[in-house]
């Protein structure tokens, strides 16, 4: 079982990075809120990984934190939701708002995720409302804003990524032209995804 894997961020691909760590290429499929978060390639990352294994197949998924890492263990015990279905549903909610989602019964917010309908979204509401709770959610809520107090550029990162991939781009190129961009504190989505455009068209 692979605890983590800590090394060099390679390269960033759309549904996925690759880290090297002792001269090996470590494939991690990724949700995009850890894409949006990720330091530009070359530094250093600590990715908290789930190795799944079938007969064709051997894929490691990878988070950020532990308990991100938790909640995607818990969403793959939900029958009918595998690695991939839970991978879509991060990609669209964050952890900490799937939680408030499931104690709360808001069926609409996790049917948002591409390929989960209203019944799945209730039947994984149904398992594991019993598993969470609602103390753990406001502690991490505060804990994490608390962290991007220190970096209130990441909220406009993400938008501007999320504004360039809606206009047709890749997310890979989407990010990489963010990161291009100096962002400082009085710049507004608009800005940094005009600066953002100049730099995706050299890709």
């Amino acid at each position: 079982m692979i605890s983590y894997i800590k090394g060099e961020l390679a390269s960033l691909m759309d549904d996925g990075i690759v880290v090297e760590n002792n001269q090996i290429g470590y494939e991690i499929n990724v949700p995009l809120s850890v894409m949006n978060e990720l330091p530009n390639p070359g530094n250093e990352v600590k990715i908290y990984t789930y190795l799944y294994v079938r007969e064709d197949a051997m894929k490691l998924y990878g988070f950020l934190t532990k308990d991100d890492l938790n909640i995607f263990k818990l969403l793959i015990t939900v029958n009918g939701i595998g690695p991939k279905g839970a991978l879509g549903i991060l990609s669209t909610i964050t952890p900490d708002d799937l939680r408030f989602a499931i104690l709360s019964d808001d069926v609409k917010a996790i049917s948002k995720a591409p390929g989960i309908g209203a019944k799945t979204a209730g039947k994984l509401i149904l398992e594991l409302k019993d598993k969470l709770k609602l103390e753990d959610a406001f502690e991490n809520r505060l804990e994490k804003t608390e962290i991007k107090a220190l970096d209130v550029s990441s909220d406009v990162r993400g938008e501007a990524v999320m504004a360039l991939t809606s206009l047709g781009y890749s997310n890979t190129d989407a990010m990489k032209a963010v990161r291009q961009v100096s962002i400082t504190d009085d710049m507004t989505v608009e800005d940094v995804l005009k600066l953002s455009l100049k730099f995706i068209s050299s890709f």
